[in-house]
């Protein structure tokens, strides 16, 4: 689905402060469809019009309230209507003025009421705000919709002057509180007049238990300059209020501005204790996280370095290369934990796995005897720790025999080339030398080399890739591992 942005660029003529606005009053009307337990859509007219009466509409924005049931089953955004079936937001374009009545809505197969207002932007009307809801009939309203609708009013005459939205906006919209989590509605002095249950049941939390009816905000635990910004700057100010260790209010007030002055506010409270002990335990638990992996990190050198000193005790030859072999496969894996350690997470890039498991080898192994160039090609992705480790094993490997193998002694040396390849579905890892390439009657799935013996093992079975050796175009070994990246089909 287009955006908002999208849609107005593409079929109206609105421009991008206009824009903007309209924006920002998507992103906060949440409120005015639970103030108002109705349906929200804003119109404009696509571009090129006319006149109203012989032009299309073009839905932008579309919210439900979450106080009362939807009209609407479908989304309309973006749906381009003949103006003849909207009369009041065409009467809305033609006055300028907030237009109320009653329409047939045959989507909704009822009779509903509409309260149509003109959404201006520096004194240019840009689009309709239709609010709609089931006609009321004789049903009796209570304290709390009356209440409600009273600072709905107020709202719809700030869009209609132009002064909401705010242009400055102090909240996260995802965490911002909501009408059915808590309201409080100020007067023009700070006093309560009226609080729902739920902003009650929160007070009561943050430890005022008795009756806030004229009491002023700052009586009830708030800071005396949030009321005082929100008032003299006329722009929304949002305090998170703590009270020991389990209890977290976010509070967000609002000031209802009429003809240009502060009439009152309205407070929405909402109770956020578990979600900042969610969020607090998360951080503990990526400490601890990192902790484990640096530990890990700290076992697997302690091991390197009992290696090494035992290698240094070994006389046969044989053994001792044995020994640094491991040492190096350890090291490998203590790299992936390293960076585990420091970024946090399950999940490590490759790519800045691969860059020392190349240096650790070409440190190892490269002589002046023997000089032989390292290069790195291509990146690789953020992978789970496990497999990390594994590839970096299967790296290590590739590498090792590639010096080993290509550039026996007395050979003049050459160069190694490492290649890291990623798709939306595949990992490919490939080693290719200009050594002296593979010995006659090799056979990848019958070699007895250690090396080998792991990279098979690891290939087949936890990674379940497809592993191959063979004879490099020109000269050479090129040694390949490819890995799917897809997620297991689940059955």
């Amino acid at each position: 689905m287009a955006s908002l942005n999208d849609l107005a660029r593409q079929h109206t003529a609105l421009g991008p402060e206009a824009r903007t606005h309209l924006r920002r009053l998507v992103a906060s009307w949440g409120l005015i469809a639970d103030l108002s337990f109705a349906d929200l859509l804003l119109f404009s007219l696509v571009s090129g019009a006319g006149s109203a009466d012989s032009d299309r509409f073009l839905v932008l924005g579309q919210i439900r309230p979450t106080t009362a049931q939807t009209l609407y089953r479908n989304d309309l955004v973006g749906t381009f209507m003949p103006v003849e079936q909207r009369p009041l937001v065409c009467q809305v374009l033609d006055r300028g003025q907030i237009v109320d009545g009653e329409i047939d809505l045959p989507m909704a197969g009822q009779r509903v009421s509409v309260k149509a207002v003109p959404v201006r932007h520096e004194g240019e009307l840009i689009g309709v705000l239709a609010i709609e809801n089931p006609r009321l009939g004789a049903r009796p309203v209570g304290e709390l919709e009356r209440t409600y609708n009273g600072v709905f009013s107020k709202l719809v005459g700030m869009i209609a002057d132009g002064v909401f939205p705010f242009a400055y906006e102090d909240a996260d919209s995802e965490q911002a509180p909501r009408v059915g989590d808590g309201a409080a509605i100020l007067d023009a002095e700070g006093r309560v007049q009226y609080s729902s249950p739920n902003a009650t049941s929160a007070l009561h939390r943050m430890g005022f238990h008795t009756n806030t009816l004229g009491r002023h905000l700052d009586d009830l635990g708030f800071r005396p300059d949030v009321l005082r910004t929100a008032y003299r700057l006329k722009v929304p100010v949002t305090e998170e209020i703590e009270r020991g260790s389990s209890v977290t209010i976010l509070a967000r007030v609002l000031p209802l501005i009429v003809a240009g002055e502060v009439d009152g506010a309205l407070v929405l409270i909402r109770d956020v204790s578990e979600l900042r002990r969610q969020q607090r335990l998360l951080v503990s638990m990526d400490a601890t996280i990192r902790e484990i992996h640096h530990r890990v990190k700290n076992n697997l050198q302690t091991v390197s370095s009992l290696l090494r000193l035992q290698g240094r005790r070994v006389e046969v030859p044989e053994a001792k290369a044995a020994i640094e072999e491991s040492v190096r496969r350890i090291r490998s894996i203590a790299l992936v934990y390293e960076i585990l350690a420091q970024e946090g997470g399950d999940d490590v890039a490759f790519g800045a796995v691969v860059r020392p498991i190349v240096a650790m080898v070409e440190g190892a192994l490269v002589s002046p005897d023997r000089p032989i160039r390292f290069r790195l090609v291509g990146d690789g992705p953020d992978l789970p720790a496990a497999t990390a480790s594994s590839l970096a094993v299967v790296l290590t490997e590739f590498l090792q025999n590639a010096v080993e193998h290509g550039f026996p002694p007395g050979a003049n040396g050459g160069s190694v080339t490492g290649e890291l390849e990623t798709s939306t579905t595949e990992l490919v890892i490939r080693v290719h030398d200009d050594g002296v390439g593979l010995p006659a009657g090799f056979d990848l799935e019958s070699e007895p080399g250690l090396g080998l013996t792991i990279v098979r093992t690891l290939a087949a079975g936890e990674m379940a890739g497809h592993l191959s050796i063979r004879p490099a175009v020109g000269q050479g070994t090129t040694a390949e591992l490819r890995v799917s990246l897809a997620p297991p089909i689940e059955t």
